[in-house]
């Protein structure tokens, strides 16, 4: 069982973060230079532990043990295995690791179990329908010839992740990494890697061959430029902002990688008056407020009918001040703190600037500093935004919903893809037909008709425009880390 909280990791003593060290060819180590990089638990402060800052020599390793790995093929049944018994193991510890991500992050505790399920979820999908890579002959016989096609290994793959869900980003990409017998290298965000090195325990346990799984922690940069510069690291499959998606297209440019890129995210949330208003706000509100807001496909521009902009801002403000925000250990909190400073400053520039352009608060005090408030920003509701205002053209990552107003379907469809990114989007309307245009008329990987779900295992997920491409979950995200082969014979 979980010990109470109030205590940090090291006094935990947890089995699934002892020791704090990256994973390369089997083997628990840490930085050659002896430098570290402090984890911080943003609802308290409190120092959590100290984890190795890896650098180029640790990354050399860890390509040279993947490489090795691949000189010996696993089979689907033996991958199968791997999958189904990260799933299960996943399940079995979801509470200590949900503790884990809980006290790096600062998501609520129950939260943070949900995100260890959504993650096992993607070993259980890729497990159960791994046989979509089997080999397989073509039903024709072209140029008098049977041929087969196989489906091998991208090669040694570089998982980078966010900081913003620590185990499920992983999982997406391990998953069909294992799935397609890559070797991969995971390279978590420094400001959750307890996470990851808590995940690595358990991949420990299993009879994978030395070098199939490695983590390295540290220096995004200089562990970055190794990964896109080393010709063994054929795939680079990375979740982050289009910034950094945009400098591994260059960086990557001159070796001809392959890349999946999960990138930024500014979703619209269209409401018609014709919607079920108690619904859209429900689910506004579970879609928004998951993670404190620092998810890429929860609503960043929420656009209201004119006919019923008052009723709705009206329900969501009742909603949003039963809100209960602190410490995500604590059994009540419905919202944690943000991950950092910087990221309580940015959405108090987004509200300010909102303020002095127009805008009205509706519900949410106004924090005058985050000394005062530390990392916790209270949900905060604005009426009459325009898309002049910085929220509507950045990726606010906080508990911030601005209310825009539309007229026609036109301009909702008009307005919803007025950004660069293309990432989620959600529509609610009782009509089917209008629903039916204005979807096909949205440019975004995801998007929800009456709800506010995000991405599930079994279904692809990813960006159009700037939000990246390649997809993750279903079969789709399968065959992301395999090289389709074709051989004819006599």
């Amino acid at each position: 069982m979980p010990l109470p909280p109030g205590q940090n990791a090291r006094a935990l003593r947890s089995p699934l973060i002892d020791p704090d060290l990256g994973y390369i060819a089997g083997q628990w180590v840490g930085a050659d230079s002896g430098k570290t990089v402090a984890v911080i638990n943003p609802a308290t402060g409190e120092h959590l532990a100290d984890v190795p800052n890896m650098g180029k020599d640790e990354t050399l390793r860890a390509v040279s043990a993947g490489e090795q790995s691949l000189k010996a093929p696993t089979t689907i049944d033996q991958r199968r295995g791997w999958l189904l018994k990260i799933a299960q193991r996943l399940k079995d510890n979801k509470e200590e690791l949900g503790r884990i991500i809980t006290l790096e992050h600062g998501k609520p505790w129950k939260e943070a179990q949900g995100e260890v399920e959504y993650a096992a979820g993607f070993f259980q999908y890729c497990g159960e329908h791994i046989d979509a890579l089997k080999s397989h002959p073509l039903k024709e016989r072209p140029r008098n010839h049977d041929w087969t096609v196989h489906y091998r290994p991208a090669g040694v793959v570089a998982l980078i992740t966010p900081w913003n869900f620590p185990i499920a980003m992983l999982a997406k990409k391990l998953s069909a990494a294992l799935a397609a017998d890559c070797a991969s290298i995971a390279k978590p965000a420094s400001k959750t890697p307890l996470t990851m090195i808590a995940f690595f325990t358990l991949l420990a346990k299993l009879d994978l061959p030395a070098g199939k799984v490695n983590l390295l922690i540290g220096s995004p940069q200089t562990i970055g430029d190794v990964l896109c510069q080393h010709p063994s690291v054929r795939l680079i499959s990375f979740t982050g902002s289009t910034e950094v998606g945009r400098l591994l297209l260059h960086n990557t440019a001159d070796y001809v990688k392959r890349l999946t890129l999960e990138l930024g995210g500014n979703a619209p949330f269209i409401v018609f008056d014709d919607a079920d208003l108690d619904a859209a706000a429900d689910h506004l509100m579970a879609n928004k407020f998951r993670g404190s807001g620092q998810t890429c496909v929860c609503a960043n521009r929420v656009y209201v009918h004119r006919l019923v902009v008052d009723a709705f801002a009206q329900k969501l403000a009742q909603r949003v001040k039963k809100l209960k925000v602190g410490n995500g250990l604590e059994p009540d909190t419905d919202i944690g703190p943000l991950i950092d400073e910087n990221a309580f400053k940015k959405v108090k520039r987004h509200v300010d600037d909102a303020i002095a352009k127009g805008a009205l608060r509706v519900v949410g005090e106004a924090p005058t500093s985050q000394g005062e408030w530390g990392n916790f920003f209270p949900p905060t509701v604005l009426r009459n935004v325009t898309k002049e205002m910085a929220c509507v053209n950045e990726e606010t990552f906080g508990p911030l919903v601005p209310l825009l107003e539309f007229e026609t379907e036109a301009q909702a469809i008009e307005r919803g893809n007025d950004t660069e990114y293309g990432l989620a989007a959600y529509v609610f309307t009782k009509d089917t037909a209008r629903a039916q245009r204005v979807i096909r008329g949205l440019r975004f990987g995801h998007v929800g008709h009456n709800t506010g779900t995000g991405p599930a295992p079994e279904a692809p997920f990813g960006g159009m425009k700037q939000s990246g491409f390649g997809r993750e979950g279903g079969r789709e995200g399968l065959f992301e880390f395999v090289e389709p082969q074709t051989v004819p014979a006599l």
